[in-house]
């Protein structure tokens, strides 16, 4: 056991080192889009555009933007090295710091969503597999398409409109938290686990109804993919031979359904799944401008707006370095589920 575990540990950390070039094309690439991009971020330091040339040169030098770009790469990379991810103008905090506190409430959404969306997409892929060509099957492959073609602010205004604004049994959809509840002390940043930590039950409630209605919004747009692929596969399983054997010497369909057949079908699932979650987690703006919700992608597009290079260049790394790791999770969950399968 201390064996397989210690290899799996030691072809995981060949997977991150495998990975080091191309966060590095990322860094890259990020600093040398930001730099093609118009506006001047020492015009916003210095007050407007209407700063003196000899304020706006002085902030050029503070910040580095007196240099060429090749000796301001070496400059930045150097930083990152060092774990500074510079300083953001819209906050005037180091964007580490930002990240750090603004990350758990994209994670907390994301994860949400995406558990959501796998408790609806995977029964729904299987029943469709069951019966293909029947009205369910043509039910599902009908909801997938709205899901997909519906983008997710459409849903999320709808979501509000009826649940907030016709039925009112939604919160305000103004961030995290309603403002009449006090915060739990922060351990894990997920505020629902925190007010469970700190035995909040109310706190705990309100965090969760303010979480609903964006992780729903989220979800509806993800279902589709992860039905249709455990819908693919499931018919694949349920043709295979091994499926056929186990049902000839009088397995329950049961049994044969879930323990043979859909344990072979969820290896794809679990790889779309870490697909779309990298994909939500970086893509969830629309949701958390919808929804007022203080995650890093909205504050990557408040940056990018403002001409703030900092946190815009801190995000696109963060999402690249989550991206590898989840990728990596996925492997090691396909090892776990088919111990045929390689995390190599």
């Amino acid at each position: 056991m201390k064996t397989g575990l210690g290899a799996t540990l030691l072809r995981a950390g060949r997977r991150l080192l495998s990975s080091l070039p191309a966060l590095f094309g990322v860094l890259v690439f990020t600093f040398l889009l930001m730099r093609v991009l118009p506006g001047d971020p020492a015009v916003f330091f210095a007050s407007g555009p209407n700063a003196g040339k000899e304020e706006i040169e002085q902030i050029r030098k503070q910040m580095g933007l007196n240099k060429s770009v090749p000796e301001q790469l070496v400059f930045y990379l150097s930083d990152i090295g060092h774990g500074n991810l510079g300083r953001s103008m819209m906050t005037g905090q180091p964007v580490l710091k930002d990240l750090r506190e603004r990350l758990p409430a994209s994670l907390e959404l994301t994860f949400t969503a995406l558990l959501i969306a796998l408790i609806a997409a995977v029964p729904l892929g299987v029943v469709a597999a069951l019966r293909p060509g029947s009205v369910v099957d043509h039910g599902v492959r009908m909801f997938c398409a709205l899901g997909v073609c519906v983008p997710t602010f459409v849903s999320g205004l709808l979501l509000i409109y009826v649940f907030y604004y016709l039925l009112g049994l939604a919160p305000d959809p103004t961030g995290r938290i309603d403002v009449f509840t006090s915060l739990p002390p922060q351990r894990t940043g997920f505020l629902s686990i925190d007010f469970l930590l700190a035995s909040d039950v109310e706190g705990w409630w309100a965090a969760c109804k303010q979480l609903i209605l964006p992780a729903v919004s989220m979800a509806l747009f993800v279902i589709a993919p992860l039905a249709r692929i455990t819908r693919a596969s499931m018919l694949v399983s349920l043709g295979s031979d091994f499926v056929r054997t186990a049902r000839s010497v009088g397995l329950s369909w049961h049994k044969v359904v879930v323990t043979y057949a859909l344990r072979n079908a969820i290896l794809p699932v679990i790889t779309i799944a870490g697909i779309v979650f990298s994909t939500m987690l970086g893509a969830n703006v629309l949701v958390e401008k919808v929804f007022s919700w203080p995650g890093v992608a909205s504050y990557a597009l408040d940056a990018l707006l403002s001409s703030d290079y900092a946190p815009v260049q801190g995000f696109v790394l963060l999402m690249a370095s989550l991206f590898v790791l989840v990728n990596l999770v996925v492997d090691v969950c396909y090892g776990i589920a088919d111990p045929r399968v390689s995390i190599e």
